[in-house]
């Protein structure tokens, strides 16, 4: 994992400090690539502990479709009840907890409206697996998260997943995903592991193995408040951990079973948590 601290390394070094929607300013670099090899182990950050439980819970929430965050509670997950409660957003979901027409929501029911006037409800993940199977060769493999029409009926426009494109050479499977707005030191060590996840349980839903995961990063940011965290981190670069094994129940063949005890890590070793406050904004 160490191209994710190069990152960290050169905004840190070469960042444009700007002010930001959260009020608390942050330092940034446009465009950045990163590239993680499944075969050479699970990509998930040694530098810190990253909480492998509730990347589980929150994807395995996307996958059904969900937008109520008291079923993430159940996992005692609560990344997302700060910005479910904040004044800009409260009283717009359609019941309490409702995160609106996120992530999920946009994977299992886009929604498109015929020439008839009639709504068409279309799931996108059903048919990319779908069509991975039929035509593994083709160059459609995509699901988006970035719906213009439906951005005010979301908590939060779509941070990561804007577009994912899938491809299949030698019967394995890669993805790459492009993420507008990158929370480096809290948010993109989630997505980093919750991408690679993601693809590994498409991958055995289709009957590929998993190949490459190719992380786009677009406003690459550090906040100003976790300069102190980051630092405490980069002293850790030379002292990282091999990266653990992933382990998967073999007998689930359908992207819709798997559940919390049908994903595992193996061998994850880490350095200590270093905390630093999640800035949502008003």
């Amino acid at each position: 994992m160490k191209q994710y601290l190069d990152i960290i390394e050169e905004i840190m070094e070469k960042g444009i400090d700007r002010p930001d929607r959260t009020g608390i300013g942050s330092r940034m670099l446009f465009e950045r690539t990163m590239r993680f090899d499944l075969s050479q182990g699970f990509p998930i950050i040694t530098a810190k502990k990253v909480p492998f439980n509730l990347i589980k819970a929150e994807l395995l929430w996307f996958i059904k479709g969900s937008s109520d965050i008291k079923e993430l509670h159940q996992n005692n997950c609560h990344i997302w009840d700060d910005d479910v409660n904040t004044a800009r957003w409260r009283g717009k979901g359609k019941f309490e907890g409702d995160a609106g027409r996120i992530y999920g929501v946009q994977w299992r029911d886009w929604r498109a409206v015929e020439n008839n006037g009639l709504v068409k409800k279309i799931d996108q993940l059903n048919h990319l697996i779908k069509n991975l199977k039929n035509d593994p060769l083709g160059r459609r493999h995509i699901l988006t998260t970035w719906n213009p029409g439906e951005l005010d009926q979301m908590v939060l426009p779509p941070c990561h997943d804007v577009i994912t494109h899938f491809s299949v050479v030698n019967n394995k499977l890669s993805m790459f995903m492009y993420q507008r707005s990158c929370d480096m030191f809290l948010g993109v060590p989630f997505n980093i592991s919750s991408s690679s996840l993601f693809l590994c349980l498409v991958a055995q839903a289709a009957n590929f193995q998993p190949g490459e995961f190719i992380h786009q990063l677009g406003d690459a940011h550090i906040y100003l408040n976790h300069f102190a965290p980051v630092q405490e981190m980069l002293t850790r670069k030379d002292n990282l951990f091999p990266l653990p094994k992933l382990w998967l129940n073999p007998a689930i063949k359908s992207i819709n079973d798997f559940g919390m005890e049908d994903i595992e890590l193996k061998n994850y070793k880490f350095h200590p948590a270093i905390k630093a406050p999640l800035n949502v904004g008003v």
